[in-house]
């Protein structure tokens, strides 16, 4: 159902607005709407311009809080609003600090792990680097050397290059390591290998021991730099955990009184200057039974003043839609809510799509066996995940089971339970002028007039609270639609059960009186609402369209009936499939591979149940919601229910 909407405004003095939100909005659901803009017909309004003061603190509130481990949900909520904002700087201060450090220490690990990368390549060399790199009379160069030119670079060493060239490690690509020259040489050989593209690698003297031993160093300060920033992290942990309860306790204040401030987003504000004391104005949408506990509650409040607006729809717009459903019906308001939501003049559909969908759905899907699975692993997903669509699964489960014990059908088997009713396959009716067909058939057909015929009703009612003339008396869906249609539907079930059908004269007045209302539409509406509007188009024009419309109206009478067969189709197809199955995993020769009859059964589950479960919201859609529903409403939306307005 749709809960009914009162529009109402709250004011006060400007000082009070805090908390009359904590007080009184945070307990009732309300929408709140843009005061300054709905209230146009009040002088001297304002916006107000004031900055939140506790967002700063709840965002930091928030990062702390994702630090938490899960399961941690004791709260303290005794800290006073001036205590909080301490306490919140008081451990981002703490926080700082340690984090400061970790990234001295993270820097420190960078530059280390730099240099080492740089000396590891050097690491086979046999040399001391402190004293080599204070040779008095000697100079060595460090770097690499492309492995085509080290080639040419043994020629010249074993010439008359006066240098000697230790090799370190090499790769694919480069040779690593390093020449001793004699001072006195040192200019041409210093040529002599910058012309072999020599690539130079500054190394530090202030290594001790071996290039080996100062790498060893270097991953010892590493892993020690890495232990040191642990012991941080635990410190960081240890600093919001001792706190958890505060933190959370926190946080959730906070975030409330942030969402109560924000509601001067909403808000108008009066100037009324030194001289007397400003207002603020709050308005906005609340359900009927909310809107009486307030008023009772705030009746002896002297500083809070409510009104409650009756001619909303004319000064106010359209409200918006809050739906109220019982639990067994509420998960198929996800269904409403991907269409559209209801007008507040329209029906909620909520309750039909519910029946008619599991009804639907176990039609086409009967299985005790599957509609177990399908009840059991949904209703264990929607109770530990809330998941709309898996209790819909869940419903539809319990539904594919009554149908199965109809059916007499349990994970495919047709012969271990009897069939209380029919078996899809098997059963045959003869009918006048068609012939043999499948009963199942017949009754998918026989429930769609059914299910049209009661459509055509939810658009009479609709239309009735909406006061749309047209489509209350003269639309193909409105009264007019309602008696052809269900005229024809009569007489089909008469001639095709043996009884004698309507005359030619209730013929002509039950079917050519509603064609002629069909085509006249648009002139009788006028007429009945006195509305003097001339045709845009010639009479002959409007004959040809009211035509051409009338042959549509037909064809979509027949087509729209004829899809409900699917219903019946899908039932025996998803027989004659687990027949296919059990052939298959050798059940009919008495041999049966248990692997593969779970396996068929799975399949059959998760594929063709899918595709039934998108054929039965197809029916609802295109074959149901057409005729009487237009989804044209907007989602309730509480301030109290967002953390940003």
């Amino acid at each position: 159902m749709i809960v009914k909407m009162k529009f109402l405004s709250i004011s006060g003095p400007r000082t009070d607005i805090d908390r009359v939100c904590e007080k009184y909005l945070s307990k009732y659901e309300m929408q709140l709407e843009n005061a300054v803009t709905e209230l146009k017909t009040t002088d001297n309004l304002l916006p107000f311009i004031e900055v939140n003061p506790y967002k700063d603190a709840l965002a930091k509130a928030e990062q702390f809080a994702e630090l938490l481990p899960e399961g941690a949900d004791k709260m303290d909520q005794t800290l006073s609003k001036d205590e909080m904002l301490a306490f919140i700087r008081e451990l981002n201060h703490d926080y700082l600090d340690l984090q400061e450090k970790k990234e001295l220490l993270s820097k420190k690990e960078t530059d280390t792990r730099e240099k080492l990368n740089v000396l590891e390549p050097f690491a086979p060399l046999n040399l001391d680097l402190h004293k080599t790199m204070r040779y008095k009379y000697m100079k060595i160069r460090f770097g690499r050397i492309s492995l085509d030119y080290y080639k040419k670079l043994e020629k010249y060493l074993f010439g008359d290059l006066q240098a000697v060239f230790l090799e370190g490690t090499r790769n694919e690509n480069y040779v690593y390591g390093c020449y001793f020259v004699a001072n006195a040489d040192m200019s041409k050989v210093d040529s002599a290998f910058n012309s072999l593209h020599f690539e130079k690698i500054t190394i530090p003297a202030e290594y001790i021991g071996t290039p080996k031993d100062a790498c060893a160093s270097m991953q010892r300060d590493i892993e020690d730099t890495k232990k040191q920033m642990e012991e941080i992290d635990k410190e960081i942990e240890e600093l919001v955990n001792s706190r958890s309860a505060k933190l959370l306790g926190t946080r959730k204040r906070l975030e409330e009184l942030s969402n109560n401030f924000d509601v001067r987003k909403m808000a108008a504000r009066t100037d009324e200057g030194e001289s007397k004391e400003d207002y603020y104005i709050l308005c906005g949408w609340m359900g009927e039974a909310d809107v009486a506990a307030l008023l009772e509650e705030s009746k002896d409040d002297d500083r809070v003043f409510i009104v409650v607006e009756e001619d909303r729809e004319k000064f106010f717009g359209e409200p918006p839609t809050k739906l109220k459903n019982p639990r067994f019906f509420k998960p198929f308001e996800l269904f409403i809510q991907m269409y559209g939501l209801p007008a507040h003049d329209e029906m909620d559909p909520t309750m039909f799509v519910a029946l008619t969908y599991t009804f639907i759905f176990g039609a086409m899907f009967g299985d005790v066996g599957q509609g177990f699975c399908l009840f059991a692993i949904g209703g264990l997903i929607y109770l530990k995940k809330k998941m709309n669509l898996a209790g819909i699964v869940s419903i539809a489960g319990i539904f594919s089971m009554i149908f199965g014990v109809l059916f007499g059908s349990i994970f495919g088997f047709e012969d271990i339970i009897p069939a209380i009713w029919l078996r899809p396959v098997e059963a045959m009716t003869n009918l006048p002028f068609i012939g043999q067909l499948n009963t199942v058939f017949i009754i998918a057909i026989g429930f769609g007039m059914a299910l049209n015929i009661l459509v055509m009703i939810f658009q009479i009612v609709n239309a009735a609270k909406a006061h749309d003339t047209e489509n209350l008396w003269f639309s193909t869906n409105g009264v007019a639609g309602l008696v052809f249609y269900g005229f024809l539907v009569l007489t089909i079930v008469l001639y095709m059960t043996g009884h004698k059908v309507p005359g030619n004269i209730l013929m002509a007045v039950f079917l050519g009186i509603p064609i002629l209302l069909f085509v006249f539409k648009e002139p009788l509406t006028n007429l009945v609402e006195h509305n003097h509007k001339k045709m845009e188009e010639s009479k002959a024009m409007f004959l040809v369209q009211g035509f051409f419309e009338l042959f549509e109206t037909l064809l979509s009478y027949f087509s729209n009936t004829l899809s409900y067969v699917r219903i019946g189709a899908f039932a025996v197809s998803h027989a004659a499939i687990m027949e296919v199955v059990l052939m298959l995993s050798g059940a009919e020769n008495g041999t049966p591979n248990l692997f593969g009859i779970i396996l068929g059964n799975v399949v059959v589950c998760a594929l063709e149940g899918l595709i039934v479960g998108i054929q039965v919201l197809r029916l609802e859609y295109y074959e149901m919601f057409s005729r009487f529903y237009k989804g044209s409403g907007r989602e309730f939306k509480p301030f109290n229910k967002q953390k940003k307005l």
